[in-house]
């Protein structure tokens, strides 16, 4: 019997137009799964879903655009997949906003000192309250057939603090000086604490909930960066994006089927140092 094998499984994957979006919608396609992608980018998302429909999987993946921070519009989307006969086994959390430090400064996000309100809230209902919500309408339904996985993607950043030296520019003042912000790490540790509640919450129903923490995925980052990020690493190298492929496999599958509250770090060894 082959466990990993997701024949006749159907998953929803939030943030499925994002990088790791897209290569944990491959993964699932690999061991038969039949996959919706859900983004609120709908440009983003009709384009990811263009590139990866083929002959192979046509019949096995399909796309809804879904506002993770609204609760009416998650609900909406559960309705019509229900409506048309899917029912989801596997919720992929994976929505996020992953503000990137970029060569010339940084991309939606500002030092603590700075930090505004608006900001910590949209982060958070996008990455723990939209998660939340998902794993709220998603997981009852999968509770009450008796059977369910939710896997939610957190990051390295959920057992450790963002070193801000990685970030650092020569030329700037310490207070000019782009960083990780607050809300990442907040969110990540607290996608550990929801999937140790999901855990135990339905797990006498059959749904488990686990948690997947990638560390850095190499996307074309300034030579700098790369550099200074891979002297941290014990494999003296960041990922690429296919090697979650089979972590994601693994739990979501039943070859996983006793791992339940779990947080599978892949970093190269970065955490244990």
């Amino acid at each position: 019997m082959n466990k990993f094998n997701l024949t006749n499984k159907v998953a929803l994957i939030t943030g499925a137009a994002g990088l790791l979006g897209v290569e944990h919608t491959l993964a699932l396609l690999e061991i038969g799964a039949t996959v919706v992608m859900t983004d609120v980018n709908e440009k983003g998302l009709k384009k990811a879903y263009n590139t990866l429909l083929n002959s192979d999987n046509k019949a096995r993946l399909f796309y809804k655009i879904m506002d993770v921070t609204s609760e009416s519009n998650i609900q909406n989307v559960a309705n019509a997949l229900q409506d048309n006969g899917f029912v989801i086994d596997i919720l992929i959390n994976n929505a996020a906003i992953d503000p990137k430090v970029q060569k010339d400064g940084v991309v939606e996000t500002s030092r603590l000192e700075n930090f505004s309100v608006n900001d910590w809230d949209f982060q958070l209902k996008v990455g723990l309250t939209g998660a939340m919500l998902c794993s709220q309408i998603f997981g009852q339904v999968m509770a009450k057939r008796g059977e369910g996985v939710i896997l939610n993607i957190a990051s390295d950043l959920s057992v450790f603090a963002p070193d801000q030296r990685l970030y650092k520019k020569d030329g700037l003042s310490p207070d000019q000086q782009p960083v990780k912000p607050v809300t990442y790490s907040v969110i990540k540790h607290g996608l550990i604490g929801l999937t140790k509640y999901l855990a135990t919450y339905w797990a006498d129903q059959g749904v488990r909930c686990n948690a997947l923490s990638p560390g850095g995925v190499f996307n074309g980052q300034s030579d700098d960066f790369v550099q200074k990020l891979t002297h941290l690493i014990p494999m003296n190298r960041m990922a690429t994006r296919d090697e979650y492929r089979g972590a994601v496999q693994f739990l979501c599958s039943d070859a996983s089927a006793y791992m339940n509250g779990q947080n599978i770090v892949m970093d190269g060894g970065r955490s244990v140092l």
